[in-house]
Parts: C-alpha cells; structure tokens; sequence
C-alpha cells in the first residue's frame, strides 16, 4: 500500500472581496483557485483536487479547466476533482477531457466521480432526477470498460447508445485515467467501487471519523472477496488552519454558519447553532484549528481509518482568498510535517 498522502479540495465557493464585503464575480475565483493551486504545490501538497457545481454560490462548472491552468504553472502536484459529477455527463466525452488534461500535466491528472449531492446539473443537461441512481451505475459501468483505451463494445446501458468497437482519444501515456469513487454514506457505493476496483474517497461532513470505520473495512472486505489487490482509501473533511486554535475557530464561523444555513434551507435542515459548530470542531468532521490541533484530529483519523490519504477542504463558503491562502501555506509547510511525525511515534495499524 502506498504512502500516506496529502490533498486539498476546493469547491469553487464564490469569497467575499475584503475591501468591500461584497462577493466577487466568478472569473476572479477562478483566477484566485489558480492561484491556491499553485501555491499548494509551493508548500509540498501532493493533490490538488477541484469539485463542479452548477449553481450561483459555486465557481467551478469545469474543473479540467481548471486544473488545466494550473497545471500550466505547476510541475508536481496531482490534479484531481472533488466530485465530478459523471450521472450528468457523458463517460465519453469526459474521457476525452481528462486524457487531455493528463498530457498537458505531463501524466498529473486523476478524476472522483460521485453521484453529486446538488442536482442542478440534472435538469441542465436534460436528465431526470427519477433516474439518479441508475444513470450513474450505468455511466461509470462505461468508464470502467473505456479504462484500458482499447476499442469498445458496450450495450449495457438505457441512457445512451451502445458502442460498437468504438476508441476514444486522445491516448494517455499511462493508458488510463486514475480514478477514484467518492462516496457518502452508501455501503451499495462502497462495495461498487471494489467491484470495479477504483480506490474509494469517503467524504466526512458530519460526525466523528471514526464512526466511518465500517465503511473502510466493508471496502477492504469486499476487496479480498473479489479476489482485488489492496487499493488506497482516502478521507474528505472540511476543516481551516490559522495561527491558533481561536483564531481558526472563530474566523470560520461565520462562514460555516452562512453556507450551512443557506444549503440547509435547500434542504430542510434547521439552522446550525454555536453548540453543534463546537462539537464538530472538537470531535466531529470539522477539522479546525491551529497547525498542532489539526495535525493530531488528522493524526487521530488516519490511525481509526487505515487511510493512505487525508483531503482538507480548505474551502468554506465565502471566506476570503488571503485566509484561504494562508490555511493552504500552514497545512503544507506545518500541518503535514507534524502528522508524518506523529504517526511515526504511534504507527497506523488498522
């Protein structure tokens, strides 16, 4: 199994303009996103990966873009997303994307697919939220058979036409896209990335990490069964570094508070109080804090888990660029360092 890992995720969340307090237009998110980019490889992030909404609050309608730009000013890093979301999109296509972005990045390109947890993009493209479930288990059925690059005949599907003996280019040097699964709470989600053995990404908004520990070994479960080699698992939390833990904590509340009422209101959910912000950011899924606090919740998660990668979302509604900045400068150069460290000490054994 590889090496423990480092990433951080980005949605795209439209930021306030400091000076003004108001929020600034997309083109200049997605020139700050570049910007995070690259300086994530400065500190020594090893992925950078972008997630895709199609809604106002949100920047990122296409990652690889993206991703592209930023690895034009990169060498190193990996880019990924953080979800694409492949029930609104066309396996195909979206291959063809990604193995172009992989040769632009000089083989530096990954991809999760989800199923999404906003559904705007549903109706955009002309799909029906009746077939959620099974739009994606038929996509990325596709995806798995284009994986190889070798021509393809696939006809298991009802949302699109079959393929006959049919090639997708351009051809990556490495002959396939990385790909992961990211999942929520769903054991079918889990036991469907084993079967095509895609490494699995589990995304913690809520609750202590540990409580996730099921999943991770249904995954490793299901692996052996299906007679798999051990594949990687990674971890997706939101989380904030800053200089102490009360600096962290209550720079990002406001933000947290704004962005959870607004979405919960989408989706009935009650509005978040102080009480349950604090809970989350002493034991649940926010990792908040000063470089020490964070590395040791990081730490903690890594051990209860058995993962081989932690993903910080730095992102958090409209927090301002120069503190995303600098929580992407303290996760690398302090934050990481100091997990390797501990987990040195006190070895993952799960």
């Amino acid at each position: 199994m590889s090496e423990l890992s480092f990433g951080l995720d980005t949605f795209g969340d439209v930021t306030l303009d400091p000076a003004t307090g108001e929020p600034l237009g997309h083109p200049q998110v997605l020139r700050n996103i570049v910007e995070q980019g690259v300086l994530a490889e400065q500190v020594g992030v090893d992925v950078f990966n972008i997630g895709e909404h199609h809604r106002a609050d949100f920047a990122v309608t296409s990652p690889e873009m993206v991703l592209a730009a930023i690895a034009a000013r990169t060498e190193r890093i990996t880019l990924g997303t953080a979800v694409t979301v492949l029930s609104s999109d066309d396996p195909v296509r979206l291959y063809e994307r990604f193995a172009t972005l992989d040769a632009l990045s000089n083989g530096r390109a990954e991809i999760t697919l989800g199923r999404g947890s906003f559904t705007e993009s549903f109706p955009l493209f002309g799909y029906d939220l009746a077939d959620y479930d099974q739009l994606f288990s038929e996509k990325v059925d596709l995806w798995a058979a284009l994986q190889g690059e070798q021509a393809v005949t696939w006809d298991r599907g009802t949302h699109r036409p079959a393929l006959r003996g049919a090639r997708v280019f351009p051809n990556t040097e490495r002959g396939s896209i990385p790909t992961w699964i990211g999942v929520g709470g769903s054991p079918e989600s889990v036991v469907r990335a084993a079967r095509y053995g895609f490494p699995l990404t589990i995304a913690i908004i809520g609750g202590e990490p540990a409580r996730f520990a099921p999943f991770t070994d249904l995954y490793r479960r299901a692996l052996t069964e299906l007679e798999r080699p051990a594949l990687p698992i990674a971890v997706h939390s939101p989380g904030f570094v800053a200089d102490t833990d009360d600096e962290a904590r209550e720079a990002l509340y406001p933000h947290f508070t704004e962005s959870r009422t607004r979405i919960g209101a989408e989706r009935g959910w009650g509005p978040p109080t102080r009480a349950q912000y604090d809970a989350e950011v002493d034991h649940g899924a926010l990792f908040v804090g000063s470089p020490e606090t964070v590395a040791r919740r990081i730490a903690d998660a890594v051990r209860a888990l058995g993962i081989q990668r932690f993903d910080l979302k730095y992102s958090n509604g409209a927090m301002p660029h120069a503190q995303l900045m600098r929580s992407i400068e303290l996760y690398g150069t302090r934050v990481v360092p100091r997990v390797r460290e501990l987990l040195a000490d006190a070895p993952v054994t799960a």
